[in-house]
């Protein structure tokens, strides 16, 4: 994979106490960010799908509608009764913001290696002269187990830190294995197409810090559709910031602390024959309060291909058969683009 090349630490300068002036931020500040209308209106709700409805035979045709309905029409849905325990979602946060509390110096223990997409850093710099994202992350594999490289695990300051983080990705897996059953069955497929495309898990902690001087003009994150096969957000701190692309508008997405947000990724696109829809989102930034999220992409074993499959057999075929690998090489070889990878699996 390519690496991301080093930039200094936006954190380290949000809190510098220097005058954040506009030489400073040059590289930072977008001429764009105004493209697309920012709607706020009570239609903006994301749709809300219940994981408890669709194992209870009384309402999971409803609730399977709904589920549809959000990955047609919106790609993104917000996941209640998910059934991970409390205590867990309450660690993996708390675990979280502590790391991100800790001196510079110490996190910088776990900066990414040149090759490396894991580790403390920013990711998609590819270019001296790119703008750049206002964030940091820590990002590391998480699944399968055996795939992990602890190196990239913070252990010194934070004893329980590598315990939470086993321990709520061990109960994405679950959350995920269902979230993949349902969706196949609202495909009209069979479920065990489905075994092998969620089973790598890279969680990616991201860390926002506020910016004074002029956040209208930063972003977060750049506009993009995610490289996975589906994607679950947790709000750590539920400071608000992300918005989605709908009828080319940004939406912005109310934080739901008792859910978990899915969005539908670039590998469920092409194997629903374009039928759920990988959507654009961006993260906008606070003057005043730092947003810290953390995100579990579901990935396809990186050795396999992903390919439409219809329930349909008179349905015409949209996308290439698309090797993962291959598919992952080039989104993370690039810096972010809406949805410009997800071009290249599409047929003309």
């Amino acid at each position: 994979m390519a690496s991301s090349l080093p930039v200094r630490n936006v954190q380290d300068l949000a809190a510098s106490g220097e005058e954040l002036a506009p030489e400073t931020l040059v590289r930072y500040i977008r001429v764009d960010i105004q493209n697309g209308d920012v709607l706020v209106e009570p239609s903006g709700e994301v749709p809300v799908v219940d994981l408890g409805r669709l194992f209870d035979p009384q309402f999971a045709e409803q609730e399977a509608a709904h589920l549809r309905f959000a990955c047609e029409d919106w790609g993104f849905f917000q996941l209640v009764n998910h059934g991970i325990p409390e205590e867990i979602i309450t660690n993996v946060r708390d675990d979280i913001q502590k790391f991100f509390q800790l001196p510079l110096e110490v996190k910088n223990a776990y900066a990414q290696l040149p090759g490396n997409i894991q580790g403390y850093g920013q990711a998609f710099v590819m270019s001296e002269s790119q703008t750049l994202d206002w964030s940091d992350m820590l990002g590391i594999l998480t699944q399968p187990p055996q795939a992990r490289d602890m190196r990239y695990w913070p252990s010194d300051q934070s004893h329980t830190f590598r315990k939470s983080i086993e321990d709520y990705s061990s109960e994405l897996m679950k959350v995920s294995h269902s979230i993949a059953t349902f969706i196949a069955k609202t495909l009209n497929i069979d479920p065990k197409l489905m075994e092998d495309k969620y089973l790598s898990q890279f969680l990616r902690m991201n860390y926002y810090p506020p910016c004074k001087a002029m956040a209208d003009k930063v972003l977060g994150f750049s506009p993009h559709s995610d490289a996975s096969f589906f994607t679950l957000l947790l709000e750590v701190n539920s400071v608000q910031g992300l918005q989605i692309k709908r009828h080319n508008a940004w939406i912005p997405v109310k934080p739901n602390p008792k859910a978990l947000l899915v969005n539908v990724g670039d590998f469920l696109e092409i194997m629903s024959n374009g039928n759920y829809k990988s959507i654009e989102h961006r993260v906008t930034i606070n003057t005043k309060q730092e947003r810290i999220t953390v995100s579990a992409f579901h990935i396809p074993s990186l050795g396999g291909v992903i390919s439409p499959v219809t329930g349909i057999t008179e349905e015409k075929i949209l996308y290439k058969t698309t090797g993962v690998e291959e598919y992952a090489k080039l989104y993370m070889s690039n810096k972010l683009d809406g949805k410009r990878a997800l071009d290249h699996a599409k047929l003309l």
